[in-house]
C-alpha cells in the first residue's frame, strides 16, 4: 500500500506592505512639543494631516523621518535645532520705534505681532525688548534654538 501525502497550499495571498516613500501621498497623525515641553502642535483626536512627502508643506527634516515607515507605525524623534527650525540668527532681529507702530497697541516683552512683508504675506515677531522709544523685534522662527520632539503615526498611504 503507497502513502499518500496530502499538502496543504494556502491560496490566501498577503497583500504587500505599505511604506512611506519620497513622493508618497499620506496621512498621519502627529505632535510637535519642545523638548520637555509643552506641545505646540498637534493633529486633533480623529483628524489627520494629509500631504505629499516633499512637497514643501511639512519641514523637510521630518519628511524625512518618515521614509520607510510603515502604516499604523507611530514614531518618536527628538531634532536638534540645526535639522528643526534653526538656531537663533542676529540678523533676525530688528529695532524698530514706539512711532512705527499704532498709538493705542500695548508693546509688552514676548507678545507677538503680525507684520505685513512686502509680498502681502504676513509674518511674526517677538517683542524681545522695550527700551523707551526703541522696541527690538525678533523675526526667528519662534521654536528656533530648540530641540523639538516628533510623534507621527501612518494613519494612511494613498496611491
Amino acid at each position: 500500500m503507497q502513502d499518500s501525502v496530502s499538502e496543504n497550499k494556502s491560496t490566501a495571498t498577503t497583500s504587500p506592505v505599505l511604506q512611506v516613500g519620497e513622493h508618497s501621498d499620506i496621512e498621519i497623525s502627529f505632535s510637535l512639543s519642545i523638548f520637555e515641553g509643552p506641545v505646540v502642535e498637534e493633529t486633533e483626536e480623529g483628524e489627520t494631516f494629509r500631504f505629499t512627502v516633499g512637497d514643501g508643506s511639512f519641514l523637510n527634516k521630518l519628511d524625512e523621518l518618515l521614509i520607510g515607515l510603515e502604516v499604523g507605525t507611530t514614531a518618536t524623534f527628538m531634532i536638534p535645532p540645526e535639522e528643526a527650525f534653526g538656531h537663533k540668527s542676529s540678523e533676525n532681529f530688528q529695532t524698530m520705534t514706539r512711532q512705527d507702530f499704532p498709538a493705542d497697541m500695548a508693546l509688552k516683552e514676548g507678545h507677538v505681532i503680525g507684520f505685513d512683508t512686502p509680498t502681502g504675506d504676513e509674518i511674526p515677531g517677538k517683542i524681545e525688548k522695550v527700551n523707551g522709544d526703541e522696541i527690538l523685534i525678533d523675526f526667528n522662527h519662534p521654536l528656533a534654538g530648540l530641540t523639538v520632539n516628533f510623534v507621527a503615526k501612518i494613519e494612511a498611504i494613498h496611491s
